[in-house]
């Protein structure tokens, strides 16, 4: 019994991969961060024949060395990722991949490996059955454990050769967009000396049931595809580099104990990844002033450097010193043309003042950051109190659905929203918009009880 289940279950859990919803883990956002993604993989996503403006990508806190597309236009890289690489190319021959099963719609025609191998499955316990029933058990159990195997390799071969369609992919992109492969075939060695040091060794069952093509095998395909292509020697983008560097050491210092961080970022390296780097440290220490003097070392470098500034005032403002974060703040938003993360940090900051006189200037920002990122629901929150302090009740509770909906909180977005749909004035943009938001939170709920 315990055999079938195995087997069985191996299949549910392949095809349930595939469809794995990332609103199951954590999204880390960050406007550095997601700046570099979006112009490191603008000319990859060119190449592809799409719209960059179309396709996301997304990190999400988890230290394993993965990356993934769930439906939709939206490439999700672990943390785990950015840790293990040194070259942004690396994370552009990832990308690149990745993109190969957006373009080739595999995450849509996962059902086609799977209707198989369920057809093997049933089949076999019906024969499975049939057997049994005709006073032979012992056979009719080896049909089904036979046909169990059989639909798992069914499966496993449609992965592995929708893997190796995303991997040819991935090589027709770089060299559209001119970028060099040797980061792809870099990280596929990498790799596959994680593989060596964790003991995987190469053998027949291996091979049956990987999802993917064996490492060493995709590499030799990959390198030998790249070395044919003329961007092989072409240098690595010196800027884009730079900036992956200070984006790997701010993830490093945001989500690694402090000690981790400084171990890694020594005193002695003076470089701003290494300044970024420990002042996130010292600042989940609690050193202000140590943390302080990290951020003012990349200043003196680079006077005007946005995300800088930004967490400049990060870090006054989690210290309790809101009123002395506005002048950073203020500027990393100026230089960002309203970068809606930085603006909401900016927003936040002006009401932590607690000075009614700073609260206009708040909902302002604010307004501007969820017009340009209405995903944000820590903007929607924010905003929703400068409403409040302002007496704005109907518009407050409009701006609590917004988050409550985000947030996933239907019930709650759904009174928020009938509250403010009944005191707003009648056909105003904000009414119609708390009427959606209830219809859509109405739905959902509907759908969730339906469900169970």
């Amino acid at each position: 019994m315990s055999a079938k289940l195995t087997i069985a279950t191996a299949i549910a859990v392949a095809c349930f991969a595939l469809a794995r919803p990332a609103s199951a883990q954590e999204v880390l956002r960050d406007a550095e961060t997601e700046a570099f993604f979006r112009d490191m993989s603008a000319p990859i996503i060119t190449a592809a024949g799409l719209d960059p403006r179309n396709v996301d990508v997304a990190l999400l806190n988890d230290g394993e060395i993965n990356a993934f597309v769930a439906g939709g236009q939206t490439v999700y890289m672990n943390a785990g990722l950015i840790g293990a690489a040194d070259h942004a190319e690396e994370i552009q021959g990832v990308f690149a991949h990745e993109l190969g099963h957006i373009v080739g719609g595999h995450v849509i025609r996962s059902g086609e490996g799977s209707r198989p191998a369920l057809g093997i499955t049933l089949l076999s316990l019906l024969l499975g059955a049939a057997a049994a029933a005709a006073g032979s058990p012992d056979a009719g159990a080896g049909i089904f454990l036979a046909g169990q195997q059989a639909a798992l390799g069914k499966y496993l071969a449609f992965s592995r050769a929708q893997e190796a369609t995303a991997d040819a992919a991935s090589v027709k992109f770089l060299s559209g967009a001119g970028i060099s492969g040797r980061g792809s075939v870099n990280f596929f060695k990498k790799l596959e000396n994680y593989e060596y040091r964790a003991g995987f060794k190469r053998n027949a069952d291996a091979e049956f049931y990987s999802t993917h093509p064996l490492t060493a095998d995709r590499l030799a395909t990959l390198q030998d595809a790249f070395e044919q292509d003329p961007a092989w020697t072409k240098p690595e983008d010196p800027e884009l580099q730079r900036r992956f560097l200070r984006v790997k050491a701010k993830l490093l210092g945001y989500l690694a104990e402090p000690q981790q961080t400084l171990t890694a970022y020594p005193d002695y390296l003076n470089d701003v990844p290494a300044h970024y780097a420990r002042a996130y440290a010292y600042h989940k220490q609690a050193f202000m002033d140590k943390a302080l003097a990290e951020t003012d070392a990349i200043l003196a470098q680079e006077p005007d450097d946005p995300y800088a500034l930004e967490l400049k005032g990060q870090v006054l403002l989690e210290s309790g010193h809101p009123a002395d974060a506005l002048p950073s703040l203020r500027r990393a938003v100026e230089l960002t043309r309203n970068q809606p993360l930085i603006a909401t940090t900016f927003g936040h900051a002006l009401l932590a003042t607690e000075d009614p006189a700073n609260f206009p200037e708040a909902e302002r920002v604010l307004k501007a950051a969820v017009a340009k990122d209405h995903e944000n629901p820590f903007a929607w929150y924010q905003l929703g109190v400068v409403y409040e302090a302002e007496g704005d009740t109907p518009r407050a509770r409009l701006a609590s659905a917004e988050q409550q909906q985000l947030e996933l909180r239907f019930a709650e977005s759904l009174r928020s929203a009938e509250a403010a749909e009944a005191a707003l004035p009648k056909g105003s943009p904000d009414w119609l918009r708390a009427q959606d938001i209830a219809l859509s939170s109405r739905a959902m709920i509907e759908r969730t009880r339906k469900k169970h």
